[in-house]
């Protein structure tokens, strides 16, 4: 007969098992679900570096708008702020007013067909910060669409002027920019000529296939705006999901670690233009990721892959040498993060008044 003693040291033990095996469950779990409170602060100590690099851009480069300093803190100040996180609005305006600006003051050459610097990416991009910024379709944004329908016409996409990357070296990154472009901004008067366009540059996207992560996320997000059907849209967004790291994240290349960049473009694409929700278990991996990553000042530190091709110059976001791949990169991943956080509920109407 078995010792009474020797059974219940069993019972303890099997208890004991059970109960690590529930705790590490649990602390799986939230691993893979961080909390609302921990993102939102995240976010919160994010803005302040984001602001402080776009703004030192803008006063150091007084009449060059940048996708890195200007273009993409401007989608991440204006999703937190649709997230009801306190943001500098007056300083966000302040660079929406400096991209229109920008582009008013090279209305000439658009209507020309000439661009400026940069060509259709900064013009891509450049619209693209207008429209989350909230701007409306005027005299300027126009004379853009009319350019992006005269640049590289005898292309079926467009092309970078020059190779940067991740940010600038891509096909399907420079056709997105355009795209969206057209989409958002172009007049009546265009529009035949930009439904030729669309059309034409879908037929490339769907038969042309992505050769790294940039080619994946921007190949995803152009087929949306580009009318392709939800097919096949869902098969680009297999094709990122199936990248995804053991650790949550993405990364630019097969060969690198992951990274916030990667990782925050896929998850704002998949959410954005694949329809993947923010409580999906892939989305809350590559949360927690992000999180993981973020340094104690706010900031992430991407390491660049480009060389350099402008002067030097401190924006105010750190880093040095690798301050625009960081910001381009603090950018998505604060995007990525505040997209989780819940919409603030809107105050019912009150009653009608006579």
């Amino acid at each position: 007969m078995k010792s009474p003693v020797l059974h219940l040291l069993r019972i303890v033990g099997c208890l004991a098992v059970l109960s690590a095996t529930v705790v590490s469950g649990a602390a799986g779990e939230a691993d893979i679900a961080p909390g609302t409170e921990a993102i939102r602060a995240a976010v919160e100590k994010s803005l302040p570096l984001l602001t402080a690099g776009a703004r030192g851009s803008m006063e150091k480069r007084e009449q060059c708008f940048t996708c890195h300093n200007q273009g993409l803190p401007i989608m991440a100040l204006s999703t937190a702020q649709s997230r009801g996180i306190g943001i500098d609005a007056e300083e966000l305006q302040k660079q929406v007013k400096f991209t229109a600006d920008f582009l008013a003051n090279n209305r000439a050459n658009y209507l020309a067909g000439k661009g400026q610097g940069g060509q259709s990416d900064t013009a891509g991009y450049a619209l693209w910060a207008l429209e989350n910024g909230g701007w409306k379709p005027d005299a300027t944004t126009s004379a853009v669409t009319e350019y992006l329908l005269l640049w590289q016409k005898d292309l079926n996409h467009w092309s970078p002027q020059s190779r940067r990357p991740p940010t600038e070296q891509s096909l399907f990154t420079s056709s997105h920019a355009a795209l969206r472009g057209l989409v958002t901004f172009g007049t009546a008067e265009q529009r035949e000529r930009i439904g030729q366009r669309v059309a034409q540059v879908r037929a490339w996207l769907l038969k042309t296939p992505a050769e790294d992560h940039e080619d994946r996320v921007f190949r995803l997000r152009a087929l949306r705006v580009a009318g392709a059907t939800d097919a096949d849209i869902h098969k680009a967004a297999q094709e990122v999901i199936r990248t995804q790291r053991a650790d949550g994240g993405w990364a630019q290349l097969a060969d690198l670690e992951s990274d916030a960049y990667a990782t925050g473009t896929a998850l704002v694409a998949l959410h954005q233009t694949g329809g993947l929700a923010t409580s999906n278990e892939a989305y809350r991996r590559g949360l927690r990721l992000l999180l993981a990553q973020q340094l104690e000042d706010g900031s992430w530190h991407v390491q660049t892959r480009s060389k350099p091709i402008q002067s030097y110059f401190e924006s105010g976001y750190p880093h040095g040498k690798d301050q625009f791949i960081s910001i381009s990169a603090a950018s998505w991943a604060t995007t990525a993060l505040a997209l989780a956080l819940p919409a603030p509920v809107q105050p019912a109407a009150g009653p009608a008044r006579n």
